[in-house]
């Protein structure tokens, strides 16, 4: 026991060691019933479970499984019918799966839904009648109807028990497929004038614990006479028909003849219905034999079905036949393409590889019809990259420059620019657009309009006059954008004569000046941007002389 349970650990390890998980839920567990502790299988501590987004998605409309904030366990979100689920499939497994938005990652999630025994066997009919004739030998055998019990293995149908009286016994045939196919075997001659009449019980029993019951009424009534019986054309009808099939088209037509005249002549069909849902798709014409289509077919819910049809004359004599119908897929169904996570802004500095977005692509057509191809626009810095089964990255292909475009919109109709087109005739496409907003990194420094400027001043200027208005761009935004104005290195008397504001850039004189004294000034100017980059210029000033000195003998 501790060498399996081992081993169990190890194979949950390897298993969410490659991005998937597996566990098993008895089905009609109540909503929040325990499946399996995720965070310890993946080795998720819980706060983490918070702060990395983690969530579960499904396909279908249903949610069946959700995650539990504070324990990491997989619990019900519904209460689950194996039956009602699962009911062509011997073994019930329904997928999900678990995304990490945080590490961007995706695990598949397997859930195995076991059977209990909550359906007892039933039968379609309550009551069944047969007629035969009274010179049928003992020994002869007539189909009885079969029960059906929804559950698998031992809780589904198991044996059948007969009561009623001596002139009949029970025999059981195996099917093609291991169903069990109960049929009343004549034990003694019939005799019409001693009892026109008889009542038996079919009992239907499963294997559960304990087991659960069905009863139909079998009623035969005794005869004259009828020494033929219907004979079909063909002991199996088969017809392959597309999924797409208009309502109300003849399938096939079955035929069959009885070489007896008058009414034990006349032949009547009737189908022996395995389900309720085969009857609402097809029905047989008891007149002509004709089957037609009575609902729209669907190849994602059933690929085949079988049919049991009987002949039977007025006597109660009969023939059967099987009628195998096969559905081809048609190419109807659109691929679908859901975002599961994604960014909603990158900065612009990002390395090429960085996953913006997690796609979901299903197409529930099978074969080339299911087969998706992906594709984004070359014209966008993107690329997708495949993830998980049906998930798709979308990662940066190269650096983005905000200053170039500052919105990529990823999408694909038209100029939208992501799509999934499938392989059927017609091609069928789906899309889903995604924005993702470029932020700004600090990577442009101001400019200055001009290298160097000149102006000349008077030196009998006052001070607090202009001596230029200094102006620098800066290609990036925000913050990145914002620019000061100031000083840079320069001698101690040019800093005393002039004042810069640090907003404006306009320089202002602050002493006076004078022309016997110094002629020129030359200035040296920065302008900063708010993420640090520095842009510098000259500023040339002339000191022109005015007539303010007395001749001197």
């Amino acid at each position: 026991r501790q060498r399996a349970l081992l081993w169990a650990v190890l194979l949950a390890a390897w298993e969410a060691a490659w991005g998937q998980l597996r566990y098993s839920v008895p089905e009609e567990m109540p909503k929040g019933s325990f499946v399996g502790d995720v965070a310890k299988d993946l080795g998720l501590q819980l706060p983490a479970l918070r702060d990395r987004g983690v969530h579960i998605t499904e396909t279908g409309r249903t949610q069946y499984f959700s995650l539990h904030g504070k324990t990491g366990h997989l619990v019900t979100a519904e209460r689950i019918d194996r039956e009602q689920l699962c009911r062509l499939v011997e073994k019930c497994v329904l997928r999900c799966e678990l995304i990490v938005e945080g590490q961007m990652q995706v695990y598949g999630i397997e859930v195995e839904i076991t059977d209990i025994n909550d359906n007892a066997p039933s039968f379609r009919e309550a009551e069944t009648e047969l007629r035969m004739s009274e010179m049928i030998a003992p020994g002869a055998r007539f189909p009885l109807p079969r029960a059906h019990d929804p559950d698998t293995g031992r809780n589904s149908l198991q044996s059948y028990e007969l009561s009623g009286d001596e002139h009949f016994s029970l025999a059981v045939q195996a099917g093609p497929g291991g169903d069990q196919r109960p049929e009343l075997v004549l034990a003694k001659a019939l005799d019409r004038e001693e009892a026109a009449f008889h009542e038996l019980v079919l009992r239907a029993m499963d294997g559960g614990d304990p087991a659960r019951t069905g009863t139909a009424r079998i009623r035969v009534t005794v005869l004259d006479a009828n020494d033929n019986a219907p004979v079909f054309s063909q002991a199996e009808y088969t017809v392959r028909v597309p999924e797409d099939m208009p309502v109300g088209s003849v399938l096939l037509t079955v035929t069959a003849t009885d070489d007896d005249d008058g009414l034990y002549g006349l032949v009547k069909y009737s189908m022996k219905k395995a389900t309720d849902m085969e009857s609402d798709i097809f029905h047989l014409d008891t007149e002509t034999g004709v089957l037609k289509l009575s609902r729209i077919l669907d190849f994602e819910e059933g690929v085949s079905y079988e049919l049991e049809v009987q002949a039977h004359d007025s006597g109660a004599l009969f023939d059967i036949a099987k009628v195998t119908i096969t559905v081809t897929d048609v190419n109807d169904n659109a691929p679908e393409m859901t975002v599961s996570s994604k960014l909603n802004e990158i900065p612009e500095d990002a390395q090429p590889g960085t996953v913006v977005a997690l796609l979901h692509v299903q197409d529930r057509d099978s074969g080339t019809n299911g087969e998706v191809h992906c594709s984004i626009d070359k014209d966008v810095p993107f690329r997708l990259e495949k993830s998980f089964k049906d998930y798709y990255r979308v990662v940066t292909a190269r650096e983005l420059d905000r200053e170039q475009v500052s919105e990529y919109n990823v999408t694909s109709s038209f100029e939208l620019l992501l799509t999934a087109v499938d392989a059927g005739e017609p091609v069928r496409s789906g899309s889903v657009q995604i924005c993702v907003n470029v932020t700004d990194a600090n990577d442009n420094p101001p400019v200055f309009a001009q290298d160097r400027y000149r102006v000349t001043l008077h030196e009998d200027a006052p001070p607090g006059s202009a001596v230029l208005n200094l102006s620098a761009s800066d290609a990036d935004t925000g913050t990145n954008a914002r620019i000061t104005y100031g000083f840079g290195k320069m001698p101690t008397k040019a800093l005393q004569k002039f004042v810069v504001d640090a907003e404006s850039g306009s320089i202002t004189l602050q002493e006076a000046l004078d022309f016997e004294d110094t002629r020129s000034f030359s200035l040296a100017m920065e302008a900063k941007d708010g993420g640090g980059l520095v842009a510098q210029c000259k500023v040339e000033v002339e000191v022109l002389d005015v007539n303010d000195n007395r001749p001197e003998i």
